[in-house]
């Protein structure tokens, strides 16, 4: 079911100084930043040669984002990104095992342009991962 790793995701409290320190410090690539208002999130893709680092920054207070900072106010991995060829048939067969998708269980637009879900960190010894259909 599982494809291959897409992304690990970092949140952080200031996007601007978090990708310079990937840009200028690391020598990295990185995206312009971009607002994904129905996540509550604007986010920045640093783009390494097998995968990528995606820097979260709340957008608002309603952000999932911000309650995360409140609690790690410097930051922190925030989730694992797995891509699923099937995204629907992947949440079906982890509903079946009992693991638990967060939200509504509809899968929603990512910032990639493609379905995508989460699922809770307690189902998966603390980590949240989230699925990306490729």
């Amino acid at each position: 079911m599982l494809g291959r790793l897409n992304h690990v995701a970092i949140a952080v409290p200031d996007i601007a100084a978090a990708t310079a320190l990937y840009r200028d410090v690391m020598g990295a690539r990185v995206s312009q930043p971009q607002a994904l208002s129905e996540h509550g999130v604007t986010v920045v893709f640093v783009d390494l040669e097998n995968s990528r680092i995606e820097l979260l920054e709340p957008l608002g207070r309603e952000s999932p984002i911000a309650s995360f900072l409140e609690k790690n106010p410097s930051g922190g991995m925030h989730h694992i990104c797995y891509e699923v060829a099937d995204i629907r048939a992947a949440r079906d067969r982890l509903l079946k095992s009992g693991a638990r998708v967060l939200g509504d269980g509809e899968p929603k637009t990512g910032a990639h342009g493609k379905p995508v879900l989460f699922l809770h960190p307690k189902d998966f010894y603390g980590t949240q991962i989230e699925l990306e259909e490729v």
